[in-house]
């Protein structure tokens, strides 16, 4: 059976927010197998909404523990999606 977690959050106020999600995921990286940053608009055109998605490794309550961490930043709203591929 091979195992995928995937923790996805939405950052509101980025330019408040992002660099308390950045000491967190530095403090927490060796769980991070990848990391996908999305925001809307460039440039002048910059939004303060983003979305961040990863994918996570490690045991499932140390990464309860991080998405717990993760949400108590105002700002941020992070969950857990793990998916299971079952093998015959």
């Amino acid at each position: 059976m091979e195992k995928r977690t995937i923790v996805a959050l939405i950052i509101l106020n980025r330019d408040d927010v992002a660099v308390k999600v950045q000491k967190l995921l530095t403090a927490w990286g060796c769980m991070i197998k990848t990391r996908l940053g999305i925001h809307d608009g460039v440039l002048d055109n910059c939004t303060q909404t983003g979305l961040l998605i990863l994918e996570i490794v490690g045991e499932d309550e140390k990464i309860n523990e991080f998405v717990r961490k993760l949400n108590l930043i105002k700002g941020v709203d992070a969950k857990a999606l793990t998916l299971t591929l079952k093998t015959n």
